[in-house]
């Protein structure tokens, strides 16, 4: 029975690494010429010709020596290395012709405020892909394919999404500076009884963080009310009081600034989920990749960016 291994079973780093050697006529010398290691050559040489069951090269003093093995798979190992070439060459031709549309779904809140950024540098990377954002504050039905992919505030709770977290968003109390030096500055929580305040309609999640923080307010608390938070921030923005935004948004909200550090608000989770079997799509995988890559550096940026409390 021969020794000599299936064509099937040879690594190609190993043939690869065989050429190297071949041509360069010294392991040293190909090691040189290609920024390799020479004991990674030696070794890979040496496996080779124990899946040969044969020698490949004689040590010589300048060098080594092809047996004649070895000069009998090179051609071969040479046509390996083109197809190699030209399978490397297609996936990333491939890559970069990447087209189709991507469903995204997200919240009115990340659409305005956070997502532009990263679908602007989406757009430069891949400018085959198209995007509909779909801009709802119910949460989409992946399972239902309403959406490819979703950037939400809540963790996915089914079983065939994949989901990853990107970040955590810190919610801050806010004003505008106009505002502020007209009505004053709050220094304790229990001053924002005094003040204009900017609140949900319908939504009791504002009334529920007082009650919480031993201020049981009631809905008339709210000078102004409204559950759409982009009308929210722009009533923020015109200086009619006092409300919450995530702290990511100030830097777009110029004038308006935190204030009374000292309310501890939980952070909203940013999630990034898509079906698991969507997944598998290399366009899909292509905008899920640049999500996760993109929102956590927007998001470091508006950091340095943010102002600081009054």
């Amino acid at each position: 029975m021969s020794t000599l291994a299936r064509p099937d079973a040879f690594d190609w780093t190993l043939v690869r690494s065989f050429l190297l050697v071949l041509e360069a006529g010294s392991l040293t010398a190909a090691a040189r010429r290609h920024g390799l290691h020479q004991p990674t050559l030696s070794r890979h040489v040496a496996e080779l010709e124990a899946q040969l069951g044969a020698p490949l090269f004689e040590r010589t003093g300048r060098g080594v020596r092809a047996t004649p093995v070895a000069l009998a798979m090179a051609d071969a190992a040479r046509q390996m290395r083109s197809a190699s070439q030209a399978l490397s060459q297609a996936v990333a031709a491939r890559r970069e012709s990447l087209s189709g549309t991507v469903r995204l779904a997200t919240s009115e809140v990340a659409a305005f405020y956070l997502l532009p950024e990263v679908l602007v540098t989406l757009q430069q990377a891949e400018p085959g892909i198209q995007v509909e954002l779909v801009v709802s504050n119910t949460v989409s039905n992946l399972l239902a394919r309403e959406a490819d992919i979703a950037v939400r505030m809540v963790r996915p709770a089914q079983a065939t999404l994949v989901a990853r977290q990107l970040a955590e968003l810190p919610i801050v109390p806010c004003a505008h500076r106009d505002y502020l030096a007209r009505h004053g500055t709050p220094q304790r929580p229990e001053d924002l009884a005094r003040h204009r305040l900017i609140g949900f309609d319908q939504d009791d999640t504002i009334l529920r963080g007082f009650a919480r923080m031993g201020l049981p307010l009631g809905r008339e608390a709210f000078a102004l009310r409204c559950d759409n938070q982009l009308a929210a921030s722009a009533l923020l923005a015109a200086g009619a009081g006092i409300g919450f935004a995530a702290r990511y948004a100030l830097p777009l909200l110029p004038g308006v600034v935190p204030i009374l550090p000292q309310i501890a608000i939980p952070p909203m989770p940013c999630w990034l989920a898509v079906h698991r079997e969507l997944r598998g799509s290399a366009l899909v995988r292509r905008v899920w990749e640049h999500l996760a890559e993109a929102i956590p550096q927007v998001l470091a940026r508006r950091e340095l960016r943010s102002p600081v409390p009054d």
